[in-house]
């Protein structure tokens, strides 16, 4: 209870102390907030980028990239928990048949396991998946190539709107979150199969 109450009061002191502190450094305090966020302290991030994208407009894909940045580095914590041997702790979280899908679809599509899921914004279980990739044991590179891409897919979208819409962009993102997600999901995957098919139909015309 005393560890649990420890937590409670960094967390309280982080919001009302850090927080605002490391706002003040405008690009870099993006990056440092979106590090912690996913490293270990949850903040409405979403909220946060917004109101930076507004007060400095025409700077809002360097906050996009600081944040997608951050976020992913701060990733590597739960990742590297994982790695070190989670796979008994996500047992706990779900059941045997949720786990094996979960395998099976990072051993088919590990970078969009990962990339999904990070554009989707709370309370979808984020930091589940990111603790998932890491013990089923995804490419590091990958797993910052996946996470940094999802975010800023998202982060981009998420400025987009707040440039034309306000601040209140915020609410109308977590509310059309899924179909959203699912919309840009379905683009992407078609954007890497033409990639891969481009880029083996050159290589066997090389070949020849």
């Amino acid at each position: 209870m005393r560890l649990k109450q420890f937590f409670a009061h960094v967390a309280a002191e982080w919001k009302l102390v850090l927080l605002p502190a490391l706002m003040k450094w405008g690009v870099l305090g993006v990056g440092a907030i979106a590090v912690l966020d996913s490293s270990s302290i949850p903040v409405p991030m979403d909220a946060i980028l917004a109101l930076y994208v507004w007060n400095d407009k025409r700077h809002f894909w360097i906050y996009c990239l600081m944040a997608a940045a951050g976020s992913a580095l701060g990733g590597l914590l739960p990742y590297g928990l994982g790695r070190a041997g989670g796979e008994l702790f996500l047992l706990r979280r779900v059941n045997r048949a949720k786990f094996e899908q979960m395998r099976d679809r990072f051993q088919r599509q590990e970078f969009l396991a990962v990339m999904i899921p990070s554009m989707m914004p709370p309370p979808a279980p984020w930091k589940m998946f990111i603790f998932a990739s890491g013990v089923f044991e995804m490419r590091v590179p990958v797993f910052l190539l996946a996470v940094f891409v999802g975010r800023m897919l998202r982060w981009l979208a998420l400025s987009l709107l707040v440039l034309k819409l306000g601040p209140g962009a915020v609410d109308l993102v977590a509310r059309h979150a899924v179909p959203a997600v699912i919309a840009v999901g379905v683009l992407a995957v078609i954007g890497f199969a033409w990639w891969w098919m481009r880029k083996k139909r050159s290589g066997k015309l090389l070949e020849g």
